[in-house]
C-alpha cells in the first residue's frame, strides 16, 4: 500500500467505492437530518427540509458574494436543493410558454414529436435543445428570459462566471407517470455496470460540473406532480451506484417531498440529489416546466448547440437592450446564456493566446462587439473569422 493510499483510507476516502459504501443505513445517516433555517440567514423559510428564498429579497441583498456563499453551502453540504419564489416574471414566462407551444406544434406537424424520459411515447411533450430553439424562434423572448439575475446568481455561485445553459421543456399531461428516482448528468447517465470502475474522487467531483434547475411555467399544485425531492441525499458518496437498488427506491418513495410551485418559481438542485418527476394526478393541468441543465465551461454539456447561430439571432436584441439602458449585468447574463464561454478546445496554431493564457472566447467577442457597438454584419464577420481560427 502506498503512503497516499494509506492516507486516503485513514481519511475515509478509499480510491474506489465498494459495497461497504452502499448500505441503506449509511444513506439514512446522511439523509435523516433537519435543515435549520438559522444556518441560512438569507432564506425565508424551510418547507419539507427544502430552503425557500424570495427572488425579490435576493435582488436587494447587499452582499452578493455572501448570498452566493450561502447557496454553495446549501447545495453542497445542506439540503442540496433551493426554491426561488417569484424568480421569473410570469408575463415573460407566458411569452416563453407561447413560443414553446408553437415549437411543439411545429414538431408535431413535421412528424417529429419528441419522446421524454418517462411516460408512453406521445403521452407527453418534450422540446430538446429548447434554449437554442427559443433563441432562433423568438430572440426577444429568449433575451428577456435569460437576462434573469436570480438564474445568474445561482449559476455563478455553483459553476463560476462562464457557465453553459442548456434546457429541455417538458409538458406532462394529466395521467403522466412518475420517474424512477435518480441522479443526473454526468455520472447519472453512465451505464450501471460501469459506475464502480470510476474512482471515488470522480463520484465526488461529478456534481460540481453541473447544476439542475426547473422553472415552473404554470401553477403546480402537488397533484400535478412537481419534482419529487429527497433533501440531503446528495451527501451520500455511493449514490450513483446505489440509486437503482430496490431498497433505495422504496426509501425514496416513502420519504421524498414535493413542493407546490407558482408560475415563475424556480427550483435549483445539486445533480447528485435523488429526485424524479412526479405523477400528474390532476384532471386538467398540463404541467409545463423549463428543465435547465447548466454546465461548467470545463465540462461537456449534454446537448450540442449552434451557439454561433444563437448569437446571430439574439445580437440585435442585445444591442437594443443596451441602447435602452438595461443594466449591464442583465445584458451580460444574456450573452453568457447564448455564447460559448470557454476558449478551448481550439487550434492554437491559428487561434493563438496573445498577451494572455487563452485566446478570446465567443463570450469575449460578443461583449467586445457590444462595447464597440458593432453592427450585426460586423459581428457576423468577427464570428466567422473566430470560427475559422478555431478550426484545425
Amino acid at each position: 500500500m502506498t503512503p497516499l493510499h494509506a492516507e486516503l483510507l485513514h481519511a475515509g476516502q478509499a480510491p474506489w467505492l465498494g459495497e461497504s459504501d452502499l448500505s441503506l443505513d449509511a444513506f439514512r445517516a446522511q439523509v435523516e437530518r433537519d435543515t435549520a433555517l438559522a444556518d441560512y440567514p438569507h432564506a425565508e423559510e424551510v418547507r419539507g427540509n427544502v430552503l425557500v428564498y424570495s427572488a425579490q429579497a435576493m435582488a436587494g441583498a447587499g452582499n452578493r458574494r455572501a448570498l452566493q456563499a450561502e447557496l454553495i453551502r446549501a447545495l453542497s453540504d445542506g439540503p442540496g436543493v433551493v426554491v426561488f419564489t417569484g424568480a421569473f416574471d410570469p408575463a415573460i414566462v407566458d411569452r416563453a410558454s407561447a413560443a414553446f407551444f408553437a415549437i411543439i406544434e411545429a414538431q408535431r406537424s413535421a412528424g417529429l414529436a419528441a419522446g421524454d424520459h418517462f411516460g408512453a411515447p406521445g403521452a407527453n411533450d418534450r422540446i430538446w435543445n429548447a434554449a437554442q430553439k427559443l433563441a432562433l424562434h423568438d430572440p426577444q423572448v429568449f433575451a428577456e428570459y435569460y437576462a434573469n439575475d436570480a438564474l445568474a446568481l445561482v449559476c455563478q455561485a455553483w459553476l463560476g462566471p462562464r457557465y453553459q445553459v442548456t434546457s429541455q421543456v417538458n409538458v406532462v399531461n394529466p395521467g403522466g407517470t412518475a420517474q424512477v428516482p435518480h441522479r443526473d448528468y454526468h455520472l447519472g447517465f453512465v451505464p450501471e455496470d460501469h459506475l464502480a470502475a470510476y474512482p471515488a474522487h470522480i463520484h465526488r467531483t461529478s456534481p460540481a460540473l453541473t447544476l439542475q434547475g426547473a422553472v415552473a411555467h404554470c401553477d403546480m399544485p402537488v397533484d400535478s406532480g412537481p419534482t419529487m425531492l429527497l433533501p440531503h441525499s446528495q451527501r451520500f458518496a455511493g449514490g450513483y451506484i446505489a440509486f437503482n437498488r430496490p431498497e433505495f427506491i422504496d426509501y425514496f418513495a416513502a420519504n421524498h417531498v414535493q413542493l407546490p410551485l407558482c408560475k415563475g418559481d424556480a427550483v435549483f438542485f445539486n445533480p447528485a440529489l435523488y429526485h424524479g418527476a412526479g405523477t400528474n394526478f390532476s384532471a386538467d393541468i398540463r404541467r409545463i416546466a423549463n428543465l435547465m441543465q447548466i454546465s461548467s465551461p470545463f465540462g461537456r454539456a449534454m446537448e450540442a448547440m449552434d451557439r454561433t447561430a444563437m448569437v446571430r439571432a439574439v445580437y440585435p436584441v442585445l444591442r437594443a437592450m443596451r441602447a435602452a439602458g438595461r443594466p449591464a449585468r442583465d445584458v451580460e447574463n444574456v450573452v453568457i446564456a447564448t455564447a460559448e464561454g470557454y476558449a478551448f478546445p481550439t487550434n492554437l496554431d491559428s487561434d493563438q493566446p496573445i498577451g494572455s493564457l487563452a485566446p478570446p472566447s465567443q463570450v469575449d467577442t460578443v461583449l467586445q462587439a457590444l462595447a464597440d457597438d458593432l453592427t450585426p454584419q460586423d459581428l457576423d464577420l468577427a464570428l466567422g473569422e473566430q470560427n475559422e481560427r478555431r478550426t484545425p
